[in-house]
């Protein structure tokens, strides 16, 4: 037995550069089921975070009772981390689980049956479009439902109804990843894969705390850091993170600045000759644009800004500029901070500078946050045109109308996509008078939360939500219905590294809940959306009918998936796209012959002025004569536009823990991980703490200019002049309310968001700290992860539940005593 809270990442299992990941099937069952009580096991791969790890479910008397990994699979090789074990079975098996829909009645939510919520839904949907039209409809969604799901929302929205105001929250999280891919290759996809830790010498993660978002990624590297020919790591993190910890430079920079110490990183890959002039110049545009941008940052320049050492600035440019494989990974300390997009950019540049792409150990992985990201991309229920296709090429728009079988006057192209800061934005003013929120927690993890709900509140907005639970977002509802989830319904989703899994139905959904699916499906046919021909819009009856429909979306485009099947996902390994005639096996690695999607007749997008976001248009774009060439990108730096004054002297940023997963509503129901993680903290430095007379476990209050929390101090390693708070935690279990005390992160944040991905800058506010009481303990946070408490020394104590340090271990190392925080389950893991 291994304690999978304390070992976060479980035993080590070294490996060399260009060898292979062993396997180890990690397992966790109810304490009173035996593996050879287990009915079933039933395929599936979990979705608690991006990484897309699979798995079988154990399903016994017709319940779900357990989870492995699959050992046979690319991505996690049997894997899985203590969300997957301790959180996705038992965040679907709560008592508090949506089991009839909820209609609006004299002021309160009541059950009612499915006829009744949806002629309700139906009722004022035909209304507001006949009185007002398709800009009277918002769509709000997630990065958690399967690709058949977002396809069906799609269509429903963009040639049933024909409306613009389509988004996910996979706004909030990974739309500067998209954003930067297009900007740079001409289409979203990620160039790199999860197999080149296998083969790369250094690794630079850039915003990326691996350790806890990706915690099986993160032990990939761990046994290659333990293994021979340990590749170097580059760390750049304001917090003291367990990569920081792992790593050979740790650039702890101020938040805001990460455009700053890119210019720099570029600057001396050029002013060095680490380029390559020849690829640089068959495989790119932009040079000497790039070339007069960086010219003034120089390491010095840069670690100024950025308040690091200029040294160390170099070190980290030396080890890019001279390492035979690089490999780049990319996430919320770039894309929700200031730039983003710009800085983002940056790190395609040094690899397009370099020539590292298409190769093993060479690539960029610019990540996403959440399981099923990426769909939601590919298929456009993020407002995008489904299939990668553009929105300002005419030639695209009608592609998809000769698929639907629609006018294509139906098809909103005449304004780029509404994003849901500006969705949120006309909710408040009035023009989108319904707005159907899909499994997401706005009242949670939008910026600005005191305005959020305000805007949830309004009479006039008729609000509905469709979740697993009463979600602090679900009270604010007109019509709340109750879906199925993960185990409870069949469909597809890819990863982060362009993996497509299948997920079988394990299990039946409690009471009447129904999978997303069908219950867009029966909104269509009850609206009566129909083809040209007066045939029914959505003619599928399951998820494998969705599934064939969106592989002729595909065809031909870069997310091609025709010559995958549910057939070809059953039994192996998941399948990374493009996988058709041409590649069909998938295709592991994108840009293998430095030609990319930029042919104005076939990319995705045209581009923008990263500084302004403005847009580039057909015209310019066609000018440049792209020709299959990637385009060197960037922008000057520029100052946050918060940054810590005389009355708000701290940078606030917010992220995740390792022991949850959003805004809790699965993994808060878990046992092990709420004890791990219990409720809410921020961290301060030590240099801070004394300052202002704080020790561990103090209540505070941190204000900025939009809100305040009230929480306990961590002392913990973070960077001087910066408080973190992690999103996580809201109000459904301590009454679904702020009350007197808010606790929610997102109470601070400013509503700002980068210019091109639209995404919002969760990490770049100015907030303000004083003590209102003394400890009664320790704080909430974990002691395992970067919220481990120091002394005043700034010297990390050694966390009593872990025994040694992580990561120089061997397959013989010891197995960490003690067992999980509930006595009553046990994980196992086994090498086969």
């Amino acid at each position: 037995m291994v304690d999978r809270i304390a070992n976060i990442w479980g035993t080590r299992t070294p490996y060399a550069r260009d060898g292979h990941w062993p396997i180890r099937v990690d397992q966790a069952l109810d304490a009173a089921v035996a593996e050879d009580e287990v009915d079933s096991w039933v395929q599936s791969a979990c979705v608690l975070c991006s990484n897309g790890c699979a798995c079988d479910i154990a399903v016994k008397d017709g319940a779900m009772v357990g989870i492995r990994g699959r050992a046979a699979d690319l991505v996690n090789h049997g894997r899985l981390g203590p969300k997957g074990l301790f959180g996705s079975r038992q965040g679907m098996s709560s008592r508090e689980r949506l089991t009839r829909p909820l209609i609006r009645a004299k002021g309160k939510l009541v059950e009612c049956d499915w006829d009744t919520a949806m002629n309700r839904i139906v009722g004022r949907s035909t209304e507001l479009l006949r009185e007002r039209g398709p800009l009277s409809h918002g769509f709000y969604t997630s990065g958690q439902l399967f690709l058949e799901e977002y396809y069906a929302l799609a269509v429903i929205g963009k040639a049933g109804i024909g409306t613009p105001h389509m988004d996910g929250n996979t706004r909030l999280c990974t739309a500067t990843a998209a954003a930067a891919l297009k900007e740079t290759f001409g289409a979203d996809g990620q160039p790199g894969a999860y197999e080149d830790i296998d083969s790369c010498d250094a690794i630079f993660l850039y915003g990326h705390n691996m350790a806890e978002t990706q915690t099986v990624l993160w032990s990939r590297i761990l046994d290659r850091l333990a293994g021979q020919d340990r590749p170097k790591l580059v760390c750049i993190d304001p917090r003291d993170t367990e990569v920081a910890r792992h790593a050979d430079v740790h650039l702890a920079l101020r938040p805001g600045t990460n455009l700053a110490l890119m210019n720099a990183l570029t600057h001396e890959i050029l002013d060095h000759h680490w380029d390559d002039p020849g690829y640089v110049q068959n495989h790119t545009l932009g040079l000497e644009a790039l070339r007069e941008t960086v010219a003034p940052w120089t390491a010095e320049a840069a670690a100024v800004v950025c308040d690091v050492r200029a040294a160390d600035v170099e070190e980290a440019a030396r080890i890019f500029g001279t390492s035979g494989r690089v490999l780049s990974t990319v996430l919320q300390g770039f894309y929700q901070s200031s730039q983003a997009t710009a800085a983002s950019c940056q790190v395609n540049n040094l690899h397009l500078l370099r020539g590292m792409l298409g190769r093993p150990g060479c690539g960029i992985l610019q990540m996403n946050g959440q399981p099923t990201a990426q769909n939601n991309r590919e298929c456009g229920a993020d407002g995008d045109l489904p299939g990668f296709r553009n929105w300002e090429n005419p030639q695209h728009v009608d592609e998809l109308a000769e698929l639907w079988n629609v006018d294509p006057a139906i098809i909103p192209d005449w304004a780029p996509p509404t994003h849901a800061m500006q969705i949120f934005r006309y909710a408040e003013q009035g023009s989108i008078g319904l707005l159907w929120i899909s499994a997401t927690n706005p009242a949670v993890s939008m910026p600005e939360l005191p305005r959020i709900r305000d805007i949830l509140a309004k009479p006039e907005l008729f609000l509905v939500v469709q979740d697993l639970y009463l979600t602090e977002t679900a009270q604010y509802a007109e019509v709340v219905l109750p879906a199925a989830g993960w185990g409870e319904k069949t469909g597809t989703f890819t990863n982060a590294s362009r993996t497509v899994h299948l997920s079988d139905q394990a299990v039946d959904p409690p009471g009447d809940a129904r999978s997303d699916l069908d219950i867009f499906l029966d909104y269509a046919r009850r609206m009566g959306f129909t083809t040209r021909d007066g045939t029914p819009l959505l003619p599928w009856s399951g998820p494998e009918d969705a599934f064939e429909a969106w592989k002729a979306c595909s065809r031909g485009r870069p997310c091609d998936y025709t010559g995958i099947s549910y057939g070809r996902l059953r039994g192996g390994s998941g399948i990374p796209w493009p996988c058709n005639e041409d590649n069909p096996d998938g295709r592991t690695r994108l840009y293998e012959d430095g030609t990319f999607p930029t042919d104005p007749d076939y990319c995705e997008d045209y581009g923008h002025d990263l500084l302004t976001g403005a847009t580039v248009g057909e015209q310019a774009f066609r000018a440049q004569a792209p020709d299959g060439r990637a385009f060197l990108k960037t922008a000057d730096y520029h100052p946050p536009h918060e940054d810590p004054d005389g009355q708000y002297p701290f940078r606030y940023t917010t992220g995740r823990t390792a022991y949850h997963f959003h805004t809790r509503t699965k993994t808060g129901r878990s046992r092990q991980l709420s004890a791990a993680a219990p409720g809410p903290w921020v961290e301060l430095a030590a240099v801070d703490a004394d300052r202002l007379g704080i020790t561990e476990g103090d209540l505070v209050r941190v204000s900025s200019r939009r809100g305040l929390i009230e929480v306990p101090a961590r002392v913990s390693g973070i960077r001087p002049g910066t408080v973190f708070a992690p999103f996580h935690y809201g109000y459904w279990d301590t009454g679904g309310s702020p009350g007197q005390h808010p606790t929610a992160a997102n109470e601070l944040t400013l509503t700002d968001w980068d210019p091109v991905s639209k995404q919002p800058m969760f990490k770049n506010a100015a907030v303000k700290v004083q003590k209102i009481a003394d400890a009664s303990g320790a704080a909430p946070a974990p002691t395992t992860t970067a919220s481990r408490p120091t002394d005043h020394s700034g010297a990390q104590q050694v966390p009593p539940t872990a025994g040694g340090p992580d990561g120089e271990a061997t397959e013989t190392f010891p197995r960490m005593p003690g067992q999980f925080l509930d006595p009553n389950t046990n994980a196992q893991e086994r090498r086969p």
